[in-house]
């Protein structure tokens, strides 16, 4: 039988809450749905943009990035607004805007305009996310929390999986706007079951507000990821780009110090100290780099090194929904027998081994082999993300969870910023190379979109004749294929050293706990 939440816990949770307990975790994974679908399912709508908008690919980029840019930027400060103000109060203005941003589109006449409701869905996004977290591990006893945030974090995911499938199969019988319009009746049921079904909680002492940290942070974070997105095409020794750096490693310098001296730090550097934070978040960060990077690259492969079309390909990374469900409602249960390190640990090797056998994968092979794959690698991501996330929220005070909730979505989207410039690069790189030889004899009109990229030789060989374009097209599949295991294999070096590193130094809540209870019982003997 499980376990018992201890008494005095469960007392410490008003008894009318503590009934809607899983009631409550509905509405947040709810919730937290839409930003998972709102990460991928734009992706498959890419080509309808440009073609309603005229978009260049500058703007098209932007309007993906517009909203991770935000997102990512107030997060830590969203996060410390909800702990001062309620969480609950975070979480249905987070719906509001997000819900509200979404139904914007219906009067969007520019790329501009997109771009800025983007950028207004991504501060509803870092209002939402934070929120749902922290509310779980207000609601939830320590006991139940495990398992709680295994769901959690099955629904952070899901989405993930299912956008690329949403959007091919709404762009199929609608017009791109659907794509937006899908979040709406989503959020405002969330909304209205949330006003009944979700409590509020607050910092009961929150300190007086940290505003020079806040500014701090939103500019180290902004600059940190607009330099990850925009590196690629400006190139990673652009003056610019290493400026950004730059000033990015000066204001979280500046941001760190800050925080040592305030009396009331928006963010507890100790937390850092603590290896249950520290390494539990470095794991996670670990994992989603891999996990960001490979959904990057693998759209083109399925796409035009397979000759998927969208909807095709969003079918093929279903397997990545229900290995992220499978993984994370799963991983507590392992978890409370052996041990968290050892759960994050097998994720870790499991992501690391699986993008490691992308170096056997061909442009045509059969299909089965790559759904196993997907749902091997999403199994394996789900280990991570459970008893990582809450090996994070169990570091802190509950009265932070607001803040740490953040830190964790940080490391998250930083990470997933990072992995998808890293790995894209790396594998834009090896194309070039691998294809230069092939396209060396085309015209310049043809050579240079070819040696771009996989989609640039797929419609470049429209342009020539059959035999040249079968020709162009399948060198460029070879070359890109081979140049993603390659990619990938620089993510599974880091993903296999970052499972030493959890296996090594995170310690296990589970010996933890059993410590706490013998001593305890202890106590009883010496009273008795």
């Amino acid at each position: 039988m499980p376990a018992r939440p201890p008494a005095d816990e469960v007392l410490s949770i008003p008894p009318k809450v503590y009934a809607r307990r899983w009631k409550t975790l509905a509405v947040l994974s709810l919730s937290l749905l839409i930003i998972g679908l709102d990460n991928t399912i734009l992706n498959v709508a890419l080509p309808s943009l440009q073609e309603h908008f005229g978009a260049s690919s500058s703007k098209l980029q932007w309007i993906v990035d517009s909203y991770l840019l935000v997102f990512a930027g107030l997060l830590l400060t969203m996060g410390t607004l909800g702990d001062r103000f309620g969480r609950k109060r975070a979480l249905q203005a987070g719906l509001v805007l997000f819900g509200g941003s979404s139904l914007a589109v219906l009067v969007v006449d520019t790329a501009n305009q997109l771009i800025a409701v983007r950028a207004a869905m991504g501060v509803g996004g870092a209002l939402i996310m934070p929120a749902t977290l922290s509310i779980i591990t207000n609601v939830f006893p320590r006991e139940e929390r495990g398992k709680a945030i295994g769901i959690w974090a099955a629904f952070a995911a899901v989405g993930i999986g299912l956008g690329p499938l949403c959007g091919g199969l709404l762009l199929t019988w609608f017009d791109w706007s659907s794509v937006f319009l899908l979040n709406v009746p989503v959020a405002a049921t969330a909304l209205v079951l949330g006003i009944v079904l979700v409590p509020n909680s607050r910092d009961p002492k929150p300190g007086s507000f940290d505003l020079l940290g806040a500014t701090l942070s939103i500019f180290t974070l902004v600059s940190l990821v607009w330099a990850l997105i925009e590196a690629p095409d400006r190139g990673w020794t652009s003056p610019l780009i290493l400026g950004c750096f730059a000033a990015s490693a000066l204001l979280g310098y500046a941001f760190a110090r800050w925080e040592l001296r305030t009396a009331a730090p928006m963010l507890n550097l100790a937390y850092f100290r603590n290896p249950r934070f520290s390494m539990a978040s470095m794991g996670i960060g670990f994992a989603f780099f891999a996990l960001f990077g490979a959904i990057f690259a693998l759209t083109q492969y399925l796409q035009y090194a397979h000759g998927y079309s969208a909807l095709q390909a969003g079918g093929a990374m279903v397997p990545l929904a229900f290995g992220l469900m499978a993984g994370a409602g799963s991983s507590s249960k392992i978890a409370a027998r052996i041990g968290t390190p050892k759960v994050m640990a097998a994720g870790l090797t499991g992501v690391g081994t699986l993008l490691t056998t992308s170096l056997l994968w061909t442009p045509h092979m059969t299909y089965w082999p790559l759904g196993f794959w997907f749902f091997g690698l999403a199994l394996s991501m789900g280990w991570v993300m459970g008893p990582g996330t809450a090996s994070v929220m169990g570091s802190v005070p509950a009265s932070k969870s607001g803040v740490a909730s953040a830190m964790n979505d940080v490391t998250r989207q930083v990470a997933g910023a990072l992995g998808t410039a890293v790995i894209g690069s790396l594998i834009s790189s090896i194309y070039a190379s691998k294809i230069h030889d092939s396209v060396a004899r085309l015209p310049e009109s043809t050579r240079t979109p070819a040696a771009d990229s996989v989609g640039g030789a797929d419609a470049a060989a429209a342009t020539l004749s059959h035999a040249q374009g079968a020709d162009l097209v399948h060198a460029a599949g070879a070359a890109f294929t081979d140049a993603l295991g390659i990619g990938f294999l620089a993510a599974a070096c880091l993903a296999l050293s970052a499972a030493f590193a959890v296996r090594r130094w995170l310690p296990s809540e589970r010996a933890r706990h059993e410590a706490e209870l013998d001593e305890s019982s202890d106590l009883d003997d010496l009273a008795a």
